[in-house]
């Protein structure tokens, strides 16, 4: 099989995840014993990772339906040079090469997905790891990877019915729990899972077809602690602004299903239908207590312990409270289906034809309902609070005056006072819900020819790719006020729970009531925030991208040396739609805006592998890449200001009326060339030592600048004529870029291969260095989103007979992490380290009436690490603490 082959497996016709001769069996003929689950998984991986031309990493299905874990984005983790960022306890991200998900394009079989967040990063909890057979990473691309980025390109594979011998059939069902106990009354600490996957093909072996379902209700619990910033008590000290901590409770609930029908009829027509549907619905319940510290009326007492700069223990007395019982309602729903012919015209003359498309709709609606003594601040009852801090940073305890499970005390009101509805309506914010909706549609069309040839180059391919990406953000949010304002109401007693604990701050309880239902049953007036806040306006946007993409790839194999060479030429047409928005102090005055610009890139590769010994290659590869500017930044909203007072005949820039926030939608890419030196040793069945290191030189950077801006027929306050139409604004530009470069190392070893006796052991590793160098303007270098110095992985495992056991660890550095922050905007905050370990344990049945049956025992997050993120490069200085706890599954597998 040439290397164009093996490129148009991964590529325009999806990678088989298993040859029908890799399926576990025995094969009585000639006396082998075939390996199967987690060993064949790790056979099959290195397999494909040493036969692409190309640097990859690669992670193959166990068996039908199976994946090594509980989710994609957790198996994608344990490779080289990836690594995780954990959203409500479970694997969600992915950064490649300590560059954010942003500058990651994940595929489906070739082809690109859209996302459920605003931006490009693709959550990859969306997939379900039972309709899954595998995924392929490429670190280095060539001239017919579609989508490739800065940091790498993640290809997940379904399965291929006709690359199996025979029909098969596999379900199962595992349940579910938290050691954190039910934290809120209304979602349960227990879960389960349950797959169904079926294979099957006709008498002749030219019509296969696959389906696949896979439910997931699954439960987190979580003790979370947030800060409210640390601000300057003096000079020299600084103390805690406020905290908001709570127990939070979600109900995971997803449906997947996967459906693939192939047909070959003879060696010259070979067509894939595939397609992929996932409804993905998150319940949570929030509740806990914020706390206006230093940031309110409250006051540090006399007598606080200070420790290097940072006050450690102390009293705030006049503390007002904000009692929050909090719900969100998240619901995407993904499709992705494709369709890919492929004709061989001649002997030597083969035509590919795909077309797909993908959708996403998601909805949200996170719903904050308060609780206090008294509306407006400073009315009702207070709190004499003291507090301590862990001297190495982590949850404040708090020694409480009041008690917080009283519903008599804590009533239905605005504590602080922090809204007044424009103006209009003091102390009218008994509540909010933030309502985002995105919407993301991608279709694109592929057309190639390849071209065998007699000689040094195997294979030439010339093709196109069109696509055509459309999302749009709505961002809404509203004020709730409640129907008898400005009365203070206590919660009715039918809505009322028992107190729930938050004894992991020092508080025994609060005041928790159902707050869904009391919403739903019509208690809330509503009021847009948009009516006086012009930003949720400028945060909305429309963002469309038309590429067409035309390259040509040389594939070389003579002897010891194989590879690639090619070009692609990329032409976009990027337009989006947004609004110019200020408020003169009346209530908003918005102007929808489009802006675009169109724009060609050229980008050439090169992949060589020489096998310098057997069974032992020199991989180099040389590349321009390209990775699009966020959806945010390409929003072309405009928020902005104009200061009547500068407006005098003479204003020029530096005293000019207009100020203001900008996005750019004629935002260029990022664009960095790339080299890339690997050195690996096969050995044995699904051994491997290998080495490398990359470099990357970034073109550019994309960051706020200080720019002049035209607001040449912008509305003024009374339509006042300007006398001056421009303005000093903070807008993303393309600026000076950077480098990033880093040493990966990895290996393989199945202790068999170098004694029988120690047959079924082994142990997988991994580890990556990575350091960045970029400056914002004239700034000092920045950490780069998502970069980890140190990414290790280790797993050791033993399978033999039907038995089988592992454990692994992954651990990553301190990284800057995105985090959802006020009115769901993202913010940029430091991470603490983090080493997660799993384990699992499970024997399958080999003969007899049980065989082809399976049970196992799951452990997820064992030393129960918490994500913790800080403030101000100091790891006292807390700004999140998510304690997640452990899961632990038990479930069967039956293959029949």
């Amino acid at each position: 099989m040439g290397a164009v082959t093996i490129a148009l497996a991964s590529l325009a016709t999806p990678a088989f995840a298993q040859d029908a001769d890799a399926n576990p069996s025995t094969s009585e003929d000639d006396n082998v014993i075939l390996v199967t689950g987690f060993r064949a998984s790790i056979d099959t991986s290195v397999e494909k990772k040493k036969d692409n031309t190309s640097i990859v990493e690669v992670v193959s299905a166990e068996d039908l339906g199976k994946l090594p874990d509980l989710s994609i984005a957790e198996s994608l983790s344990r490779l080289p040079g990836l690594a995780t960022q954990r959203l409500d306890g479970r694997a969600n991200v992915v950064s490649i090469r300590g560059l954010a998900p942003d500058f990651t394009t994940t595929l489906l079989n070739g082809r690109e997905q859209v996302s459920a967040n605003n931006n490009r990063g693709v959550e990859l909890d969306q997939y379900p790891s039972e309709l899954l057979n595998g995924a392929v990473v490429y670190k280095t691309p060539d001239a017919m990877l579609i989508g490739q980025a800065l940091g790498g390109t993640i290809d997940m594979q379904t399965v291929r019915p006709l690359s199996y011998a025979k029909r098969q059939l596999v379900i199962g069902v595992r349940g579910e729990l938290n050691d954190l106990g039910k934290l809120n009354p209304d979602i349960s600490d227990k879960g389960y899972r349950a797959n169904f996957s079926y294979v099957d093909q006709n008498a002749d072996g030219t019509l296969g077809w696959a389906i696949g379902y896979a439910r997931m209700q699954s439960p987190t619990q979580e003790e979370r602690w947030n800060a409210w910033g640390y601000p300057n008590l003096d000079a020299d000290t600084q103390v805690i602004g406020g905290a908001k901590p709570y127990v939070k409770s979600n109900k995971l609930k997803r449906d997947g299903l996967m459906g693939v029908l192939e047909y070959e009829p003879n060696d010259k027509f070979h067509a894939t239908l595939d397609g992929y549907w996932s409804k993905f619905n998150d319940d949570q319940r929030l509740r806990g207590i914020e706390l206006p510290l230093q940031w309110s009326a409250a006051s540090l007492q006399p007598g606080y312990t200070e420790s290097g700069g940072l006050v450690t223990s102390g009293q705030f007395n006049g503390v007002e409270a904000v009692m929050r019982n909090d719900v969100v309602h998240r619901k995407s729903e993904i499709f992705a289906g494709g369709l890919n012919t492929e004709f061989a015209a001649s002997d030597t003359l083969k035509f590919e034809l795909d077309v797909s498309y993908s959708k996403l709709k998601k909805t949200e609606e996170n719903l904050e309902i308060y609780l206090g003594t008294g509306r407006g601040g400073g009315v009702g009852a207070t709190d004499n609070l003291g507090f301590t801090m862990p001297a190495d940073g982590g949850v404040i305890t708090f020694d409480p005056t009041i008690d917080y499970s009283d519903p008599d005390l804590f009533v239905i009101t605005d504590p602080q006072g922090w809204n007044s509805c424009g103006g209009t309506v003091p102390n009218c914010q008994d509540g909010f819900v933030n309502r985002p909706r995105i919407k993301d549609r991608l279709q694109s069309i592929r057309l190639q020819a390849i071209q065998s040839l007699d000689s040094f180059v195997e294979t030439v391919t010339v093709g196109a790719n069109y696509s055509d990406r459309r999302k749009q953000l709505i961002d809404e949010g509203f004020v709730l006020t409640h129907s008898d304002y400005p009365a203070d109401t206590p919660v009715p007693s039918e809505y009322l729970f028992d107190p729930v604990s938050l004894g992991f701050i020092g508080i025994p309880g609060m005041v928790a009531f159902d707050s869904w239902r009391f919403y739903n049953d019509g208690n809330y007036d509503l009021t847009s925030e948009a009516l006086w806040t012009p930003g949720r306006l400028t945060n909305s946007y429309v963002v469309n991208e038309k590429v067409l993409t035309g390259f040509v790839q040389a594939n070389f194999n003579s002897g010891p040396v194989r590879g690639n060479a090619g070009v692609q030429v990329v032409h976009t047409d990027q337009s989006a739609d947004g609004y110019a928005a200020f408020n003169p102090g009346g209530g908003t005055i918005a102007t929808p805006i489009t802006d675009g610009d169109k724009y060609t890139h050229v980008l050439p590769s090169m992949n060589i592998s020489f096998e310098f010994a057997p069974e032992a290659y020199l991989r180099f590869g040389a590349a321009r890449m390209l990775a699009r500017a966020r959806m945010d930044q390409l929003n072309p909203g405009v928020g902005y200001g104009f200061n009547a007072a500068n407006n005098v005949p003479g204003a020029g820039i530096n005293n000019s009326p207009w100020s203001g926030t900008v996005g750019n939608s004629k935002l260029r890419p990022l664009l960095a060339n790339t080299v890339d030196v690997a050195v690996e040793k096969y050995f044995g069945r699904g051994g491997y030592v290998s080495l490398g290191g990359f470099y990357k030189y970034l073109d550019n950077w994309i960051y706020r600048q200080n720019d002049i801006f035209d607001f040449t027929g912008y509305p003024t306050p009374g339509n006042v004529t300007p006398t001056f139409n421009y303005g000093i604004v903070s807008q993303w530009k393309n600026g000076r870029g950077g480098r990033l470069q880093g040493l990966e190392g990895s290996f393989s070893l199945p202790f068999g291969t170098f004694s029988s006796s120690l047959d079924g052991f082994g142990v997988l590793g991994s580890g990556s260095y990575t350091h960045s160098r970029v400056r914002e303007g004239g700034a000092a270098p920045i950490s780069m989103p998502g970069l980890s110095k140190w990414v290790l992985n280790g797993t050791v495992y033993f399978e033999k007979n039907g038995f089988q056991a592992r454990a692994s660890a992954r651990y990553r550095s301190k990284f800057l992490a995105e985090v959802s922050g006020l009115s769901l905007a993202r913010d940029r905050v430091m991470a603490r380290s983090e080493t997660v370990i799993d384990a699992q344990i499970g024997y399958t049945f080999q003969d007899g009436m049980l065989e082809g049956l399976g049970v196992v025992l799951q452990g997820s997050n064992l030393t129960n690490e918490p994500f913790i993120t800080y403030y101000n490069n100091d790891i006292r200085q807390v700004r999140d603490y998510q304690n997640y706890g452990r899961n632990f599954m038990a479930g069967i597998t039956y293959k029949f």
